[in-house]
């Protein structure tokens, strides 16, 4: 038994290889407490849904959005009801559940675009609930590579600035690419009615870079822009989140001048250690997120 913050915790199998790479549960343990200072902000108040490997990457995992049996009691929760879920999810807001997380090999984190209402417990999914950000999700079909993903999200961020919305871009751990941007606490329905006519706008301007269909057939040699992750029940990966792929990569929160390095071959894929590097050196480039200028939804 070990303590996090005074929160007592039972630490397990630390030695366990979770990535092919030889990555430990120990080192996953350790990644998430070394980072929950800077993540955390990003976790606050957003129900989170985990993609949990207790063998390893390369075996079996399954989604979790329940708590599960032997959840803490200090672990707070938020009562989610939708129109087919009824779902009590953890609430990440301190570094002790971040880690009792990561030892239960939840690798990945996934969270919604809308907070819980401070001094909340319970939240309705309508199309009334406020969400206080849009994503863009740059989902690369077959053929695709980075500099045509970074190509495309330089475009998008043009188009959103046009429309008077400020773009972040992080990298989603995998293939692809993921934009932000931040709204003044908005009904989640015009949201997505606005993300879903931006996305066939840019199928119309430039169809041979972007589709909006989910179908793999459509989408060798494009970009799928999936606007569907704005859905109030979707979520995407968070911030600094690890990846379930072959070495710890993790969502990283990027510079423009790095995505215009990318068009011309730079790579975009950052390790656990490479991340928390890049916060010694940058700090939250995902800050803006939380503090800066919010946007209005255009008409």
């Amino acid at each position: 038994m070990t303590e996090v913050d005074g929160r007592p915790l039972k630490l397990s199998n630390l030695d366990k290889v979770l990535f092919p790479n030889g990555f430990t549960k120990g080192e996953v343990i350790a990644y998430y407490h070394a980072i929950a200072p800077i993540m955390l902000p990003h976790l606050a108040g957003r129900p989170v849904t985990r993609i949990r490997f207790p063998n390893g990457t390369d075996k079996a995992s399954f989604f979790e959005k329940n708590t599960p049996n032997g959840t803490p009691d200090w672990v707070h929760t938020h009562h989610v009801l939708g129109h087919s879920e009824d779902i009590v999810y953890p609430i990440v807001d301190d570094t002790p559940t971040l880690v009792w997380l990561a030892n239960l090999a939840a690798l990945e984190l996934h969270t919604h675009q809308w907070r819980a209402a401070p001094d909340t417990t319970e939240t309705t999914i309508n199309e009334d609930l406020p969400v206080d950000q849009l994503v863009i999700d740059l989902d690369p079909g077959p053929g695709v590579e980075m500099p045509l993903i970074a190509t495309a999200a330089l475009l998008i961020a043009g188009e959103l600035g046009d429309a008077g919305l400020v773009s972040f871009a992080k990298t989603s751990g995998s293939k692809g690419l993921q934009l932000y941007a931040p709204l003044e606490p908005t009904p989640v329905g015009p949201v997505l009615a606005w993300v879903r006519a931006f996305g066939e706008k840019l199928v119309e301007l430039h169809p041979e870079l972007f589709v909006t269909e989910i179908a793999k057939a459509a989408r060798a040699g494009k970009i799928l822009v999936d606007v569907n992750q704005n859905l109030p029940g979707r979520t995407t990966v968070c911030a600094y989140s690890l990846r379930a792929k072959d070495e710890p990569t993790a969502s990283t929160p990027l510079t423009w001048d790095e995505v215009e390095a990318a068009t011309a071959g730079e790579p975009l894929r950052f390790t656990a250690a490479d991340v928390l590097a890049r916060v010694e050196r940058h700090g939250d480039l995902f800050e803006p997120l939380l503090t800066g200028r919010r946007g209005h939804l255009p008409a």
